[in-house]
């Protein structure tokens, strides 16, 4: 039983870095810098966008400290790994938040910034690996919140 929740849990994780890196592969050799294409008028683009901070232009610049970070949050999962395959909830929210880690830190180690592309009019631009760190942490709230 334990080696399949591991293997959920990285499975999980694979997607997500796949899916992230795929995605932003495809923006960055589909879209010039800045370009865009409106799916929603007035709320929904997506814009092509080379991000070297944190959410809402925090820490721009400031590559290796958030790599340091990402290194930490990623320790950290690593390091209560068998906490966390007893507790069977928080399995896909640490899942998300695991893979979402790697795959902005893939970016911030051989690029030096991040692909950043949905862009919300209301909302500073993401990218997959940014939602599923959000979903997962909401998601870890509210569970821990209820129990």
């Amino acid at each position: 039983m334990k080696h399949k929740n591991i293997l959920f849990i990285f499975s999980i994780s694979f997607l997500v870095i796949l899916f992230d890196q795929l995605t932003k592969y495809i923006i960055s050799h589909t879209f010039a810098l800045s370009e865009s294409i409106t799916l929603i008028k007035n709320l929904l683009e997506i814009t092509y966008i080379r991000n070297t901070g944190a959410g809402f232009g925090i820490f721009r610049g400031a590559n290796i400290i958030l790599i340091f970070t990402s290194l930490i949050i990623i320790g950290i999962i690593l390091f209560y790994f068998d906490k966390i395959l007893k507790e069977k909830p928080s399995h896909i929210p640490l899942a998300l938040i695991l893979g979402g880690a790697v795959g902005n830190l893939i970016d911030r180690l051989f690029l030096g910034h991040v692909i950043d592309f949905i862009y919300i009019r209301f909302w500073p631009a993401f990218n997959v690996a940014d939602s599923c760190i959000s979903i997962g942490a909401v998601w870890l709230i509210i569970y821990y919140w209820k129990k």
